[in-house]
């Protein structure tokens, strides 16, 4: 657990509030407790500010006035209620009665992501209106909530990722108790909680740190979204212990089963011990009593093996990192892009299976997009530090209308699409209504103040010059306004669409996928970098098999594109084919998960089977530990 003697902030206590707070070359500080006057703090050697206030409870404002300047929030607030430029709120983190005393997460190898935005989950856009659909979650066959990031931002309404207020939940979704009910009925019903954390940079308004000190800035690094944090500077220690502190409160207050790091690749930390590797170890510390479950998860381009190997072998510890190679091969193969980093990839079934077989793509050698040799080598990681997807909120909302890759591509490349997502051994992402294939977008939205929104409305029609289709100035003023309410209103999901075709349809496929998924032994097993039987039939089918000792086998015949027969007594190495030794399960193209299916023909006696357009066959093993 945490020292509470030693947090930041407002840290409530039986004698009172102590407040602290790092401002190493200040020469006063005082806070002022809104309802009980201003207090003159004491400095410690180490550049801490701190004051007990016998008078100051939970539930009361307060700021902070450095050097006689200013009036000033907490920078480690637990709750900016008048929003991230006003005053900070005391809160007692152990007042909620939480009913998870039992819980201890979920380990590894069961995770499957579901990744949601708090403000457009859901009409309403909070947590609890959010926690309502939490049984829909459970249903649906995902194990795990990851939240996109909620901590404070300026406006009402931002991805996340320009928080500043950084242990404070967004007032727009609720108050901490909002956030930690969420969690708890999560936990009521198996499901394991994730967050989405920026430790890469502070958002460009409403953050305050710099008043207290200007070491929370690098004077050496710069992140693609302005300065960067300074882990390896000078006075360095107390920002890494800021940032680590601020991973130990979700973890601990909220009970978060599982932090995603944003961006880790734009985290620059040249000290003998990177912050990443000290952020595990104090997370892992922390939990050593309790025993519970929690997953450190990150996103990174690099490909570094290096960052899911334990520290004894000079690696980070982290749990898994995202694959981003997975996503572009498929991006290509099925919807063609060829602008930007997809230049680096050319979707043919040969590259699918590669990096489905490495865990991603670039294992070293040249990215003509990057300009540098990409990656290292992940032989022996287990398929489980490697998260997986087809979409997300970055290859979504990043796109210049926010369109969803069903949007884009016909239905039944999308159905086979899921499936060798989900019966790849990797964990798998899903982002919030690809399961039935959401007809609203997800596009990026900002509530700055008009000065800065008009920068990034700017900002971000100038990006897309590079792209083919928006050369043309004119075409970029199509671009959807960040700023404008229609842009978030329009990426909010629209429920009621599940009940209708064909998204009931791809629903019962989603459903039947992760069922399938749990409860198929050899689907539960995972295997190391390298070991994955995925082969290539020509350049529009993938094969899949799936084995265990001492389990039955499960095969998918995958073509992503295109039409025709594949050829099983030759497609398949070291493999027989018959009716005796294979069940058919399902095709992607039966009537309950397709509406308008066109199934493929199977034809043991030939060993074939004929597809008139994209889509996916499985079958299990009759009898267990057969050649397969």
């Amino acid at each position: 657990m945490i020292d509470r003697e030693r947090l930041l902030g407002a840290t409530n206590m039986d004698s009172g509030t102590l407040f602290r707070v790092w401002a190493p070359d200040a020469s006063l500080v005082s806070v002022e407790c809104l309802e009980h006057g201003k207090f003159m703090m004491q400095k410690s050697d180490n550049g801490y500010f701190s004051v007990m206030v016998s008078e100051c409870s939970p539930g009361d404002l307060y700021r902070f006035s450095v050097d006689s300047a200013g009036s000033f929030p907490d920078p480690a607030s637990r709750f900016q209620p008048q929003g991230v430029h006003g005053p900070s709120q005391v809160i007692d983190p152990y007042e909620f009665n939480w009913t998870d005393r039992n819980w201890k997460g979920i380990p590894r190898e069961t995770i499957i992501l579901y990744e949601l935005h708090i403000g457009t989950f859901t009409p309403e856009g909070t947590f609890e209106s959010a926690a309502e659909k939490l049984e829909y979650l459970r249903d649906l066959g995902v194990t795990a909530v990851e939240l996109m990031p909620v901590a404070d931002f300026a406006g009402n309404r931002n991805w996340g990722y320009d928080g500043v207020a950084l242990f404070a939940p967004a007032r727009c979704y609720g108050t901490p108790d909002h956030l930690r009910r969420f969690v708890d009925t999560a936990h009521g019903l198996g499901l394991a909680v994730f967050l989405d954390v920026v430790y890469n940079h502070f958002g460009p308004d409403g953050a305050y740190h710099s008043v207290f000190s200007k070491y929370y800035y690098s004077q050496v690094h710069r992140s693609p979204w302005g300065d960067g944090i300074n882990f390896d500077g000078r006075n360095s220690g107390p920002v890494r212990a800021f940032f680590i502190e601020n991973a130990l409160r979700w973890i601990h207050e909220y009970h978060v089963d599982g932090l995603r790091l944003d961006a880790t690749h734009a985290i620059v930390d040249e000290s003998p011990r990177h912050f990443l590797a000290a952020l595990v170890s104090a997370v892992r510390e922390s939990l050593t009593t309790t025993k519970r479950n929690v997953h450190i998860i990150a996103e990174d381009h690099g490909n570094l093996a290096h960052m899911v190997k334990p520290e004894i072998e000079n690696g980070w510890g982290l749990d898994a990192v995202w694959s981003d190679d997975f996503h572009h091969q498929m991006r290509r193969a099925l919807a063609g892009d060829h602008d930007g980093y997809f230049q680096d990839f050319d979707g043919t079934m040969q590259s699918i299976a590669e990096t489905a077989k490495r865990g991603w793509f670039y294992c070293g050698q040249y990215a003509p997009y990057f300009k540098r040799n990409r990656g290292s080598n992940p032989e022996g990681l287990d398929y489980f530090r490697f998260v997986f997807f087809i979409q997300n909120h970055d290859q979504i909302g990043n796109r210049a209308f926010g369109d969803r890759l069903h949007h884009t591509i016909a239905l039944p490349a999308y159905r086979a699409a899921v499936v060798l997502l989900l019966l790849l051994p990797h964990v798998p992402l899903l982002f919030m209504g690809q399961e039935w294939a959401a007809g609203t977008p997800f596009m990026y939205f900002t509530d700055h103040y008009p000065e800065l929104g008009r920068s990034v409305t700017e900002g971000r029609r100038r990006e897309f010059a590079r792209f083919n289709a928006f050369k043309d100035p004119e075409s970029r003023e199509s671009i959807p306004d960040p700023q404008a309410d229609a842009t978030f209103e329009s990426s909010r999901l629209i429920w009621e669409e599940r009940e209708r075709e064909p998204h009931a349809s791809i629903l019962r496929l989603y459903r039947m996928l992760l069922n399938l998924r749990k409860s198929e032994p050899v689907l539960k097993a995972s295997g190391t970098s390298g070991e994955l039987p995925i082969e290539t039939y020509n350049n529009g089918v993938l094969i899949l098999r799936r084995r265990m000792k001492g389990q039955r086998a499960v095969l998918a015949v995958i073509r992503l594109r295109g039409s025709g027969s594949v050829e099983l007594q030759t497609g398949i190495q070291g493999m027989s084919f018959s009716e005796k030794a294979w069940q058919l399960l399902m095709t992607t193209d039966d009537r309950q998960i397709a509406c308008n299916g066109r199934p493929p023909k199977v034809d043991f006696v030939k060993q074939s089977i004929h597809f008139a357009q994209p889509g996916a066959v499985l079958f299990r093993a009759v009898e267990e530990d057969a050649i397969c």
